[in-house]
């Protein structure tokens, strides 16, 4: 068996992840009251009752996601023989992977949270999902957009990419494309598009300043769909990932040709599970899905793949 972990990014949030772990498992809730520490606020608070307003908040959202799935993480007990998160996941990968230290994770997604909010005034940015046309499609109709900035933001399956980009722009895109479904996120700036540079720049520096390791296991990178082995490599990805598009299907094809056969989701929610499994209709061998947000969901994934409780 060849088993890959994913790790979810924004989007995947929800008021109250991250309780079950917390109150069933010690190791995860030294966790919260280290990441509460490292941050000087109760995050944990923001994660387990809300409001659902303040875990929206981008510089709130990222670190409560990779708390949630570094707990989550802890209780599968192994490690898999490979690794891919979703934009922010890919910190909640690479902590994971022993490659960044916990707390370290910690503040620099906040910091990655409040740079990327400040890149772009709240409202002059925006994000909508376009579902049921190729990719390549999507990305010509683009081209002709005159009223602004717009780009392919995340590469999430054969038949969903995101766009993001000047608010105008992507109202103009969406209207070219004319696709059979599309959805304004809700989200409060557009990521991963040429406006987060001032973002990229600024987490650079911080990048530079945090000790990387090299991690135990493969990572595959969003801005390269390639696995990463050392930690300069890791830290570059990391500095590439604010402005650039997130190549999740070709990263889900590297762990084909690495002939995975299972697939466990740490974190909260199932938006990873539904893309690799509509990914997977083309492989040879789809693979099996498990979900870790709870410690039952733990002890079930360790079950089946490890054959113990």
């Amino acid at each position: 068996m060849t088993i890959a972990y994913l790790f979810p990014g924004q989007g995947s949030q929800s008021v109250g992840m991250g309780r079950d772990l917390y109150e069933g498992s010690p190791a995860a809730r030294e966790l919260f009251e280290r990441a509460d520490a490292a941050l000087g606020f109760p995050l944990s608070k923001i994660c387990f009752e809300g409001p659902e307003e303040e875990l929206r908040l981008t510089r709130n959202t990222q670190p409560a996601l990779l708390v949630v799935s570094a707990a989550a993480f802890g209780l599968l007990g192994r490690d898999p023989d490979v690794a891919a998160g979703h934009s922010l996941g890919e910190y909640s990968a690479l902590v994971a992977a022993g490659a960044l230290g916990f707390e370290d994770a910690v503040r620099l997604v906040h910091a990655r949270g409040r740079y990327m909010q400040e890149a772009v005034p709240v409202g002059a940015g925006a994000m909508a999902a376009v579902l049921g046309v190729p990719g390549d499609t999507v990305r010509e109709r683009l081209a002709g957009v005159r009223s602004g900035v717009v780009e392919v933001a995340n590469w999430n399956s054969d038949d969903q990419i995101v766009i993001s980009g000047e608010k105008a722009a992507v109202e103009e895109a969406l209207a070219a494309i004319q696709a059979p479904r599309s959805v304004l996120l809700p989200v409060s700036a557009p990521f991963h598009s040429r406006l987060m540079k001032p973002a990229e720049d600024r987490l650079a520096a911080d990048l530079d300043r945090t000790a990387f390791a090299d991690p135990r296991f493969p990572v595959v990178t969003n801005v390269d769909a390639r696995p990463v082995r050392t930690g300069a490599e890791a830290r570059d990805a990391l500095k590439r990932q604010v402005s650039r598009a997130v190549l999740w299907t070709r990263s889900m094809d590297v762990l084909r040709d690495m002939g995975v056969t299972a697939c466990v989701e740490c974190g909260p929610g199932k938006v990873l599970t539904g893309l690799v499994r509509r990914i997977a209709r083309g492989w040879p061998q789809a693979p099996a899905f498990h979900g870790v947000e709870t410690t039952d969901g733990a002890a079930k994934a360790r079950a089946a793949l490890f054959g113990s409780l």
